[in-house]
């Protein structure tokens, strides 16, 4: 969520930026109309904060692997005040039963649990037992076949350190990979900002650039701005950033938690002919990334301050193949598959 309002500002900025004087002056181009989307919009714009609150959602949506599209939890300044709240522990202990952990391990800790009474009872049973007073009672069952249940504790205290140090290793590899795909989407969020800062700043000024030689003849002077074609190419340059990190985040989902609302944005937003491309790509990210150069390449400015803007799309690519790689790489599944084995 945090994703795209910095997405929509970027492009509200672009659009919305007021036309710069006649200082600014650009190269003549080529007559441009401005393509206006169409006006459909998404039955669901951006997932809930939270699993559904409604009484007839499917419970799998409500708990277990169906409620994880809903838990990314963004805070605000009024998250962080409730966090601090003194009554935290009051509303934690409220709803402990409403957990969803909770309710994922339900069947395990039930049979646990089961297990374990069942093995007081029948020692009890079979072996006496001293009530709170201090008086022991007789056994009631003291056929020779009833014996105690009972396991040695060596065993446990034995390999209870290298549980602990399987699950310490587990607990921080998996802190520390939601820790980098956080950041990856941190990154992705700063230089949306940053290249749609350049882009409407630098657009149509050359400065100190004008009439200086290269590798190539001196730069033109530049024609008078064109405040519909500065409208239009800038705008192209926000809603091309916006279907990079939209086109990510779907490429990053399940097909069956994103891809309708993914599509009906995507044609909302862009003309037919983007959203055919981008729809249509065997990876979407990369063309989105593409249509995005040739938005920038067609932006009237020097190819010095043009490589500067290219620059946050070899970003854009790192955090894209290091979430593909986060993706696709799980913590080694023999220390998972221990784990669970050694706790079973």
């Amino acid at each position: 969520m945090m994703l795209r309002k910095s997405t929509a500002l970027a492009l509200l900025a672009a659009i919305g930026m007021p036309a710069s004087n006649s200082a600014f002056v650009t190269k003549s181009l080529s007559p441009v109309s401005i393509a206006k989307p169409t006006t459909r919009t998404s039955a669901r714009s951006s997932l809930y904060m939270g699993p559904p609150k409604d009484p007839t959602a499917p419970i799998t949506e409500i708990q277990g692997e169906g409620s994880r599209k809903y838990r990314r939890t963004v805070y605000t300044h009024d998250q962080w005040v409730k966090h601090r709240s003194p009554d935290r522990f009051l509303n934690n202990l409220r709803t402990l039963f409403n957990s969803g952990i909770y309710k994922q391990v339900g069947g395990e800790v039930l049979l646990v649990t089961s297990v374990a009474f069942f093995v007081f009872a029948w020692n009890l049973l079979v072996g006496g037992y001293q009530d709170f007073a201090g008086v022991m009672h007789d056994p009631i069952i003291t056929q020779k076949w009833a014996m105690m249940i009972g396991l040695p504790l060596t065993p446990f205290t034995t390999l209870t350190p290298s549980l602990g140090l399987l699950l310490v290793f587990r607990t921080n590899a998996s802190y520390k990979r939601w820790d980098e795909a956080r950041k990856f989407w941190g990154l992705n969020i700063n230089h949306t900002r940053d290249l749609n800062r350049m882009a409407t700043a630098w657009y149509g000024n050359q400065s100190e650039f004008d009439g200086t030689g290269f590798m190539e003849p001196s730069t033109e002077k530049l024609a008078p701005i064109n405040p519909a074609e500065r409208q239009y190419l800038l705008g192209q340059v926000s809603l091309m950033t916006w279907a990079f990190v939209r086109s990510m985040k779907r490429h990053l989902s399940p097909p069956d938690e994103d891809e309708d609302d993914y599509v009906a944005e995507i044609r909302a937003r862009l003309t037919p002919d983007q959203a055919d491309a981008i729809i249509s790509a065997v990876h979407r990210p990369n063309r989105a990334l593409y249509d995005l150069s040739v938005a920038i390449e067609q932006l009237p400015m020097h190819f010095v301050r043009k490589n500067s803007i290219n620059g946050n799309l070899s970003i854009f690519e790192d955090t894209l193949g290091g979430s593909e790689r986060l993706l696709s790489s799980p913590v080694p599944l023999f220390y998972t598959r221990h784990t669970a084995r050694f706790l079973s």
